[in-house]
């Protein structure tokens, strides 16, 4: 291996493992025991060289398993599907249309709470500060690797009317569940950011400290009241966000291009994406 500290050369070896398909995306590494007894060095050093790839998002760790290559695919959501007025019911949410879509399972682990709208929360609803709103949050996972988080907050009136209160998932999506009790969203403010992620957000996505997350919040609101802000939090480059706006003639047609460009088995075509279909 070429000159430079001992974890950063492990990492190298291990880096070019992964790119020529020694370690394929799911495959567990050796631990950091394994390793280090494997290449004749220290835990630490072996745990190093870890961290190292784990900040190039190239490995996360989960408890239960070790660690894991990361998937270097590309998510394509098309933010505005959930909002169509004809959108089909469905048993599922959003997450779970577009990664199945994608050939991907996906996964969730949701908690729900009541707590005080904070500055940020009281503003977005247009409630007073410390006034109780509902929290959900959702951990969504791609083929078990912690792909997103969200959190949605409802004022707690509107949440107690229509059922979002529950402290269980509610399959089909809030947005249908809203719609269905008689609070359908006609009006969305949606604005995105990237910035790195705080340690909190790298804990719960996997990542190093610092990577680059887009921040997606969604403001929803009827004619007469906001009825939700929801925050998206992903990582910036194993995510893609677009938007479809326009009669249905022309954006079947941009579909049908973009399709056409990258058919299936050639996702390389179109920047190593999945692109899910129509919903």
């Amino acid at each position: 291996m070429a000159d430079g500290p001992r974890y950063q050369r492990i990492a190298d070896l291990l880096r070019e493992e992964i790119r020529i398909g020694r370690w394929k995306p799911g495959d567990r590494l050796p631990s950091h025991n394994e390793l280090a007894e494997q290449m004749q060095v220290s835990i630490t050093t072996a745990r190093n060289a870890i961290q190292v790839l784990v900040a190039e998002n190239l490995l996360y760790t989960a408890t239960s398993r070790g660690t894991i290559v990361r998937s270097q695919e590309v998510l394509e959501s098309v933010v505005t599907t959930p909002l169509r007025p004809d959108r089909p019911k469905s048993s599922q949410d959003i997450f779970s249309e577009i990664a199945r879509a994608a050939g991907r399972e996906p996964a969730k682990h949701f908690t729900a709470r009541m707590e005080p709208a904070g500055p940020d929360v009281a503003l977005w609803l247009g409630v007073p500060e410390d006034s109780w709103v509902v929290a959900r949050t959702v951990v969504q996972y791609l083929d078990n690797e912690p792909w997103s988080w969200e959190v949605s907050f409802y004022p707690r009136d509107l949440a107690e009317a229509t059922g979002v209160d529950s402290p269980r998932d509610i399959p089909e999506g809030t947005t249908r569940r809203l719609a269905e009790r008689g609070h359908a969203e006609s009006a969305h403010r949606d604005t995105v950011i990237a910035r790195p992620a705080t340690a909190e957000e790298a804990d719960v996505l996997g990542v190093g400290t610092g990577t680059l997350l887009l921040d997606h919040l969604r403001i929803g609101a009827n004619g007469s009241r906001i009825t939700r802000a929801t925050r998206h939090r992903s990582i910036a480059a194993r995510n893609r966000l677009a938007y479809e706006l326009g009669d249905d003639a022309g954006t079947e047609l941009i579909r049908k291009t973009l399709g056409a460009q990258n058919p299936p088995g050639n996702a390389h075509s179109f920047g190593n994406s999945l692109v899910p279909g129509s919903p």
